[in-house]
């Protein structure tokens, strides 16, 4: 705060009740409170037969503060007119029976692709497996050369082995037919 203020930055300098001041002019309401009461009682406008009346008349106090109150609130135009502000929208809770369970949900964008993409994945897989994609007709063709080239080295494999195995045995027999001699 800068020097050479005091106070608020508002004009005026605030002024405080005493609890004293207060309880005075609660006694001078509560006052003029009975001498009204006497005044409609002298008039005789029927204040004993009101039930209203009589309750006034009980809670004087609380009663002229309740009204106050409520002026208060309602200033001007305000009790006249209900003014609503139209852009509110009030919430309104559904009961299960209100509930509409069976009718179509709308779903949200991203929830359509989502569905969307899910399905297209699925028609493809079913595609690729019955191999009518191009992917699928690629793989199947590869697999094909794959299988040719293993028949082929196992062939390889199988001659080179009975080959090995008749010059072991025609090697065998010719040891055993030098020594035999």
């Amino acid at each position: 705060m800068p020097k050479g203020r005091k106070g608020g930055h508002k004009g005026r300098a605030r002024q405080y009740t005493s609890p004293e001041e207060i309880d005075a002019q609660l006694q001078a309401e509560k006052q003029k409170a009975r001498e009204e009461e006497e005044q409609n009682e002298e008039v005789g406008d029927g204040a004993a037969g009101d039930p209203k009346k009589e309750k006034k008349s009980l809670d004087s106090d609380e009663s002229d503060e309740d009204d106050d109150d409520y002026q208060q609130k309602r200033k001007g135009v305000e009790g006249l007119i209900d003014i609503e502000n139209p852009n509110r929208i009030g919430q309104t809770t559904k009961k299960v029976t209100q509930l509409d369970l069976d009718g179509p949900k709308e779903l949200s964008r991203r929830e359509r692709e989502e569905i969307e993409k899910q399905k297209a994945k699925e028609r493809y897989m079913k595609m690729h497996l019955a191999g009518k994609t191009e992917q699928a007709k690629a793989d199947l063709a590869r697999l094909a050369i794959i299988r040719k080239q293993r028949e082929e080295a196992a062939r390889k494999k199988e001659e080179e082995r009975k080959a090995k195995d008749d010059a072991t045995v025609s090697g065998k027999r010719m040891q055993s037919l030098s020594l035999n001699k």
